[in-house]
């Protein structure tokens, strides 16, 4: 039920903040688009930038909302989110989820999860090889945080 409650509370702070006419800032990127990866890589997840709006009633936070698009077997590296608080909802396909002490667990259409700040993200896959999948991700951040920052590769 909290889960519900938080869910509904930021998307309505996502439509009130598209119906006051905020647009996403230039401080959000598109994740780069994928390039061509040996036969045994998983292609890369891409992040499209919705909305990106400081809060007007918490001083030094913004929230920020994407799509994040997965192709078939497509796998983000392992990373982390800050300190920023984040809400997934996954609009299509089903996605494989893991943070860091914690069971995977598999998501698909109208499901979500939410990640505690300083979460680690140790896996995130979309489980189709035919079929994409996408998801709303919101971010509850400190102005100026990366967003996403991925670990280091061996």
């Amino acid at each position: 039920m909290i889960t519900l409650r938080i869910a509904g509370g930021l998307l309505a702070v996502s439509t009130l903040a598209g119906a006051t006419g905020c647009t996403a800032s230039a401080q959000l990127t598109p994740a780069k688009t994928p390039t061509a990866t040996a036969a045994s890589e998983h292609p890369a997840e891409t992040l499209t930038p919705l909305l990106q709006q400081a809060l007007p009633n918490v001083k030094g936070k913004t929230f920020t909302s994407a799509v994040v698009s997965f192709p078939p077997r497509a796998r983000a590296v392992p990373h982390r989110h800050g300190q920023a608080f984040v809400y997934a909802h996954v609009l299509e396909g089903t996605v494989r989820s893991k943070l860091d002490g914690k069971p995977a667990t598999t998501y698909r259409q109208g499901q979500n999860w939410v990640e505690q700040p300083g979460a680690h993200h140790v896996l995130t896959e979309n489980t189709s090889r035919t079929e994409r999948a996408k998801l709303l991700v919101i971010f509850v951040s400190h102005t100026g945080d990366k967003l996403k920052v991925d670990d280091p590769r061996p």
